[in-house]
């Protein structure tokens, strides 16, 4: 063996060892620099609002003093973060490669059939798992969301799929068809029908041509004319009683002021309260006096609360954080070329924007009440970790789009 081959097999391993610290340094460096700040800094002022608000309502009158919603909100971002950074940090291409988004789709149907046996069963609904090793409870129906999206997504970005085939988009509507079914027999209306626009928006972006949109239409307005006839009717209602009452509630607020629409009411008034700058946090009389009870106002109505205690400049300011999210969600989708990604983003934005307009439409009386949470601010760790885990996806598109 020469001396120059003996020194390069000596020394080859060293130098090899060093270029892969090197590229290992270089990639922890450069993950920072290639984060979306819009959808990061958006996403921590909203998760800092409602852990603000969390513990406002904890401090109700003739209610313990506690900082328990707060502590356990605070455990379920930490773990929402985890999941975040490992969404983000991944090549998000993967999930596609790899059959991951059908594997988390099956599971999913697993547990949401799982629920309706031994789940825990809260408000009319048997729509949670309880943990006991961890002491918390899971909503799978917020989990099963996300799979819909990832595995729409990869459905319509393989090229043999075709959207415009009439098998294809009923595939398609089958895989979402299944959970929602689900999902209604718990019953959680509110969850089902945030599949609804991600299906529609992830086919819309496909391609799917206009003449299946307005049969769809057709179809969507003819079943659903059918099912209120159903209901009116009293052949075999699909909804609850309580249901029924909310919805008659809301058509007639003043219906039963003391009872189905006590909730609505109180929350129309702390809105209508809070003025301008609202009336100080943990100041505001709906929540602080309990008018507005403890067990709604940290999830279905906290948006109410934020209205009376921090005012419209509040409100404001909420809004906007969920416009900068918006507007993350359409330039990811816009600036990546792989159609997968691009589905991803279009899925994860009609996840939380329709759960926004619902829950804030609940809270001024615009929607009937569904028990829609308000993204990462109502209390709840199932949607926080959704949530998180969702826009980690989203952060991996971003990084990856060229």
């Amino acid at each position: 063996m020469r001396i120059d081959d003996m020194v390069e097999s000596a020394t080859g391993p060293s130098r090899q060892s060093r270029r892969e610290r090197g590229g290992t340094w270089s990639a922890l460096l450069s993950f920072p620099a290639s984060l979306d700040f819009v959808q990061l800094l958006s996403l921590m002022f909203l998760l800092g609002v409602g852990l603000v608000f969390i513990r406002s309502t904890g401090e109700q009158v003739g209610t313990e003093a506690s900082l328990g919603f707060f502590a356990k909100q605070l455990r379920w971002i930490g773990g929402g973060a985890v999941l975040w950074l490992l969404a983000a940090s991944v090549d998000y291409r993967k999930i596609q490669y790899r059959v991951l988004s059908v594997l988390f789709y099956l599971a999913m149907l697993a547990l949401l059939v799982l629920v309706l046996f031994i789940g825990v069963k809260i408000n009319g609904a048997r729509s949670w798992i309880y943990l006991k090793p961890i002491g918390m409870s899971l909503q799978p129906s917020e989990f099963s969301k996300l799979s819909v999206v990832l595995l729409l997504s990869a459905m319509f970005s393989t090229p043999m799929f075709n959207v415009n085939r009439l098998a294809c988009l009923l595939l398609g509507a089958a895989a979402v068809a299944l959970p929602f079914g689900l999902i209604m027999l718990e019953p959680d209306f509110g969850s089902g029908v945030i599949l609804i626009p991600v299906f529609v928006g992830i086919v819309f972006c496909a391609g799917l041509k206009w003449r299946y949109i307005l049969l769809a239409t057709a179809a969507v307005a003819l079943i659903g004319g059918g099912l209120v006839l159903n209901e009116v009717a009293g052949y075999r209602p699909l909804l609850k009683p309580y249901q029924i009452n909310r919805i008659k509630v809301f058509l007639n607020p003043e219906l039963d002021l003391m009872g189905s629409g006590y909730n609505s009411y109180q929350a129309r008034l702390a809105v209508g309260s809070g003025g301008m700058t609202g009336k100080g946090i943990g100041e505001g009389t709906q929540n602080s006096l309990g008018f507005l009870p403890q067990t709604v106002s940290n999830n279905d109505f906290i948006f109410s609360v934020i209205a009376e205690e921090a005012g419209f400049v509040g409100c404001f300011l909420i809004i906007l954080a969920y416009l900068a999210l918006f507007y993350s969600v359409v330039r990811t989708a816009l600036a990546t070329s792989d159609p997968f990604g691009r589905y991803i983003a279009i899925g994860i934005g009609c996840i939380v924007f329709p759960h926004c307009f619902i829950n804030i439409g609940m809270c001024i009386g615009v929607t009937p009440v569904t028990g829609v949470p308000l993204p990462f601010i109502s209390y709840g760790g199932s949607f926080v970790l959704m949530g998180m885990l969702a826009f980690g996806i989203l952060q991996s598109v971003y990084r990856h789009r060229r």
